[in-house]
């Protein structure tokens, strides 16, 4: 994004995201929504969806009856809608004809149901990442543009009011000049004894879970909260969090994608059915600026001031820190300064924004200008994610170019940037 990009989005920001009048509608239409993917956060979705008082639930869709049964009977304490109920996503979108279909399914399923919904008249809400390899965002971002409709992710860190002033006083110049920029989120956690597969649940389609990944036994640890620990659905840690952090810092850069990228991690330490790096740093090279990311599973880092989430921005004037549920804050490079600090504005129960940006979705629709968080910048930090765990199997650095969606010079790391689909699913273009 260029400076004068940035500050009409940071007056928009300003003037609309943060106050309330923002979430009005001006013809209160009623927009059917399917919901695909009806877990935990899928749900919280769909109630700010409800809450905006333009949305007529006329679908639920799942391979896990337990799932749907559990948010229909959550939708049941907001709403009188009476969604039809679908195991396969293709039939729920072509019998229900939605206008916006909520994509919350894991990582592998996100390109397949984006573009079908999109190719079939339906404009997407997204859930990060976009996709589970690069070529998956290519051809979702093309599909936006080809049908003309609105594709936005669930960034909502661009719109929560800490993070939207927060950017604006990094642009403002008082942290200096910012060469380096580090990503971190360090959770301790557990994730699943190794034993034997399991039978499955009743009311679980199995196969179609897997789709178009590899067909592996079914574990209660991996569904339906720990497939982001498994490489055939998700890309663990760096996949799943890095994308809200790698948005704010391309929000702040002039840049769109770094040019050279080199990840290490270390060797599994525990006995446990995930097979993702437990800890893992990758460093991303840009032309104004260097990234790290870090991430760790084994420490929380009680050493270190503040979250143990978010990007510290170093410059020449201090060290600002965007966090989550401690806000931001600026620590001066000078003793005789004044550290300053803005508590968070989130909503209850998970400490997010998203009805701000369910609502840019809505005043995109109706005015036909690209959402805040567009589908380009879900592609944009994403694929940040994905070529560091790109450089990390390879064992090497890899030079990128954005420009030619491909790696430079490296017809190994090119192969790798898609992956082959099983069965009847094709992988898009």
């Amino acid at each position: 994004m260029n400076r004068q990009d940035f500050i009409k989005t940071s007056a928009l920001a300003t003037a609309g995201i943060i106050s309330r009048p923002f979430i009005t509608f001006a013809n209160q239409s009623k927009y059917k929504v399917a919901l695909i993917g009806c877990g935990w956060w899928g749900t919280n979705i769909l109630r700010e969806a409800v809450a905006s008082g333009v949305s007529n639930v006329v679908a639920l869709c799942d391979v896990d009856e337990t799932q749907i049964k559990t948010c229909q009977n959550e939708l049941k304490t907001w709403t009188s809608d009476q969604p039809k109920v679908f195991k396969d996503f293709r039939e729920c979108i072509k019998n229900t004809k939605p206008d916006i279909v909520i994509n919350a399914t894991p990582d592998h399923w996100h390109a397949l149901i984006a573009i079908e919904a999109m190719k079939n008249g339906a404009h997407v809400f997204l859930e990060k990442p976009i996709g589970h390899t690069i070529k998956e965002g290519s051809a979702i971002l093309k599909t936006a543009r080809d049908t003309g409709k609105m594709c936005i992710v669930d960034f909502h860190r661009r719109y929560s009011p800490h993070n939207v002033s927060g950017m604006e006083f990094l642009r403002s110049g008082k942290v200096g000049h910012i060469s380096e920029v580090r990503a971190f989120v360090n959770y301790a956690q557990g994730f699943g004894e190794q034993k034997p597969s399991e039978p499955l649940p009743d009311g679980m389609d199995w196969d179609m879970y897997c789709g178009p990944a590899k067909l592996i036994p079914y574990h209660s640890d991996i569904h339906p909260r720990a497939w982001r620990r498994q490489r055939n659905f998700a890309n663990g840690t760096l996949g799943d969090w890095a994308p809200h952090w790698f948005d704010q810092i391309l929000w702040w850069t002039e840049e769109n994608a770094p040019k050279k990228i080199f990840s290490t991690s270390t060797k599994k330490s525990r006995d446990n059915i995930q097979d993702v790096p437990e800890n893992q740093l990758v460093t991303y090279e840009f032309e104004s600026f260097i990234c790290f990311w870090e991430h760790s599973i084994n420490n929380k880092r009680p050493v270190q001031q503040g979250e143990n989430v978010g990007a510290y921005f170093h410059g020449t004037e201090g060290t600002f820190h965007m966090g989550w549920h401690g806000g931001w804050t600026f620590y001066p490079q000078s003793k005789n300064a004044s550290i300053i600090h803005e508590d968070p504005q989130l909503d209850l129960p998970d400490g997010q924004n998203i009805k701000l940006v369910w609502a840019d979705l809505i005043k995109s629709i109706e005015s036909g200008k690209i959402p805040h968080a567009d589908i380009k910048h879900g592609r944009y930090a994403t694929n940040m994610s994905l070529l560091g765990m790109l450089s990390n199997d390879l064992g090497r650095s890899i030079i990128w170019d954005d420009e030619k969606d491909m790696v430079v010079g490296d017809v190994d790391a090119n192969k790798l940037l898609r992956r082959d689909y099983r069965g009847e699913w094709v992988y898009p273009s």
